[in-house]
């Protein structure tokens, strides 16, 4: 810290020849990228010393930009399709026309879009973010993408002197609204710690491990919620075909050992046909598609993960993928000739 103290001295107190002026010769930034890459602690993210950017308004990140918004936190947001941001704008946020210029007047972009190839397109691609950060600045990836891409962001980000944090988030639409995400985080661990302020209002950050590691967790968690989710409607359907009141049954089983997120976050959604997507399903065959892949690259036999990609794709084929995950339901009403939607609909009896 001595040093670098020193030297930002040296540099402010000296007056060079306006031949030797570089233009864009940023003190800030300069002690900024010298605390990242030489380990000196750096002053905390605050609304006060940190600018941010934020790729993608969708279900998720509107919500998400908001909370950093009543933080304090001064936001320039960008969405392919603009309209999406307004209630950002209308609470403050700025507009910029391009992931580049968004990184131009950022010092931490966010980004949370739909595809791997969005991620590549919005951060490295010809107008991405990456080429408009100043040295020292940060790219947080929050899509659940491709572990291998975020290695790749990362090692890029390095060759700049910048830094790439792969966090994905669990907990849909109802956690990004009330800022209780699970945020899974891959990259250097000091940088997650300086970026715990912005994480902290967007939920709780679990540091995962280096580049990639982030999005290893998330594959691990969609994982395990496609199974669970296979789980909630077949005991649904068995509790409808065996003549129980289907939601008395999930109240009954809610505080016992199948008790799950799911069944709180899905099980009336469900009930009252109410398939809005907090997450889409083509977005869930998405992150399956990458779970399988990687379970082929690593030798793995997942079969439950398997058959979960196949019901999910199927509600894709019937021309469902824009609905929620709990949309499922409709597969197994499907393969059974039923509908839970009849006997939601007809008075319970009090005998």
């Amino acid at each position: 810290m001595r040093s670098l103290l020193r030297l930002r001295s040296l540099l402010q107190g000296r007056r060079p020849r306006p031949s030797t002026i570089t233009p864009f010769l940023d003190l800030d930034y300069l002690c900024c990228f010298m605390a990242t890459t030489t380990g000196t602690t750096a002053e905390p993210m605050s609304p006060s010393n940190t600018r941010v950017g934020w790729i993608g308004t969708g279900v998720m990140g509107q919500s998400m930009c908001a909370h950093l918004i009543r933080a304090g936190f001064s936001l320039t947001v960008y969405n392919r399709t603009q309209s999406k941001a307004l209630p950002l704008l209308d609470m403050g946020a700025q507009y910029a026309p391009s992931p580049l210029a968004v990184a131009s007047s950022s010092d931490v972009v966010f980004t949370i879009v739909g595809y791997p190839s969005d991620v590549k397109s919005v951060l490295l691609g010809s107008s991405g973010a990456l080429h408009g950060l100043r040295p020292g600045g940060v790219l947080v990836d929050m899509t659940t993408s491709d572990p291998s891409l975020a290695v790749e962001i990362s090692t890029a980000a390095a060759s700049k002197g910048c830094a790439s944090v792969d966090a994905p988030v669990s907990g849909g639409d109802r956690g990004a609204k009330s800022g209780t995400l699970a945020i899974f985080a891959g990259g250097d661990e000091s940088v997650v710690r300086r970026l715990s302020p912005l994480f902290n209002c967007l939920g709780k950050v679990n540091y995962m491990g280096g580049p990639g590691k982030g999005q290893f967790a998330k594959l691990a968690n969609q994982i395990t919620i496609a199974s669970t989710m296979v789980g909630l409607v077949e005991g649904m359907v068995y509790a409808h075909k065996a003549g129980l009141d289907v939601e008395l049954y999930l109240n009954a089983i809610s505080t016992g050992a199948a008790g799950s997120k799911s069944l709180d976050l899905y099980g009336s959604r469900i009930l009252k046909r109410d398939f809005e997507a907090g997450f889409f399903v083509n977005h869930f065959v998405k992150d399956l598609g990458i779970c399988l892949r990687e379970c082929q690259n690593m030798g793995l036999a997942l079969p439950g993960l398997a058959l979960s990609q196949q019901l999910y794709l199927s509600l894709k084929a019937h021309g469902e993928g824009n609905l929620g995950v709990q949309s499922l339901i409709l597969i197994l009403e499907r393969l059974n000739n039923i509908s839970l939607e009849l006997a939601t609909s007809l008075p319970r009896s009090t005998s």
